[in-house]
């Protein structure tokens, strides 16, 4: 079975949003591929109070200074397709007001036909948190599960109720509906993460570290399943962070998706041998502008089918 591919949209700041966005949008769709995806990063703290991924000392990436809004990312790319689907990898979930953000969800998956898949994570920036004022940092996991018990109310039949530490919802018809229901990913990165997305999720959403190491954890992930009784599949949609280069990297400790289109897919020849049911490449983040962005995305798709990803 061949497995689905994915694209990240232009978000940074080498970008002109307004009319990069749908232009890569549609010639993605039109390229072949089958999703859309944003990611969410919202301010760059100066000087830096925590490292990157809040490992000390370790600098946040200049990208990082200019990232476009995801749902408006999101929004723009809906207008602009009619067959892909639109993605996030992920929204930083507590950072958002539970209601508002699943009104925000609904409503996109209705104006785009049932397009919207939800990949939601609880982040890492205790600045992010503070700017944000929803909730601190300390209670995040609990406030991505109201989140996501907000979202199976608001996008469920009416009258919608629900009672929590954030929100209340009195009996109340709240509309637009979803196409239909929105699939809820999420990353499995330790024990109560993992319970987390077997229990209350659609599918796993990891990045591509290495394909030894995610086959351990996607068996992992599997037994967890099983021994909770889940019956459905557990979906899985695979994120690569790329660092292209025009030129094959020619270090001899080439980090995975480091170089140029070749090593790229040798990369993801690899990594689709683990299983999984889609792999979104992130290539807006290395690529210089919307035109590279749309060549080698269409050079990556074309050489990874050749090689039957």
């Amino acid at each position: 079975m061949t497995t689905r591919l994915g694209l990240s949209l232009p978000q940074g700041r080498q970008y002109t949003i307004g009319r990069d966005v749908p232009e890569v949008a549609r010639a993605a769709e039109d390229i072949g591929y089958d999703s859309l995806w944003v990611f969410e990063r919202v301010l760059v703290p100066e000087p830096a109070t925590q490292g990157l991924y809040g490992i000390p000392d370790l600098p946040w990436p200049d990208a990082y200074r200019s990232v476009a809004d995801p749902l408006v990312t999101l929004t723009l790319a809906a207008a602009a397709t009619d067959r892909a689907r639109l993605g996030t990898s992920v929204l930083v979930a507590p950072l958002h007001v539970p209601f508002q953000l699943a009104r925000t969800l609904a409503s996109l998956d209705a104006a785009s036909g049932g397009r919207v898949v939800a990949g939601l994570g609880t982040g890492w920036s205790l600045d992010e948190y503070a700017a944000a004022s929803v909730a601190p940092f300390e209670r995040r996991g609990k406030v991505l599960d109201e989140l996501i018990d907000v979202c199976r109310a608001v996008w469920g039949p009416d009258p919608v109720a629900y009672e929590g530490e954030l929100t209340r919802i009195a009996p109340s018809v709240v509309g637009p509906k979803p196409a239909r229901p929105i699939p809820i990913l999420l990353p499995a990165n330790s024990p109560r993460a993992l319970r987390r997305l077997v229990e209350r999720a659609d599918g796993w959403m990891p990045v591509g570290m290495g394909a030894e190491a995610l086959a351990r954890q996607w068996t992992k992930v599997r037994e967890a399943a099983a021994e909770r009784g889940r019956k459905e599949p557990v979906q899985s949609v695979l994120r690569v962070n790329t660092q292209y280069t025009p030129k094959a990297y020619d270090g001899s400790e080439r980090a995975p998706f480091q170089g140029s289109v070749g090593q790229i897919v040798d990369d993801l020849v690899a990594h689709a041998a683990v299983g999984f049911d889609e792999i979104l490449i992130d290539l807006a983040g290395s690529t210089r502008d919307a035109q590279e962005l749309k060549d080698v995305a269409g050079q990556v798709y074309e050489a990874a089918r050749a090689a039957a990803v």
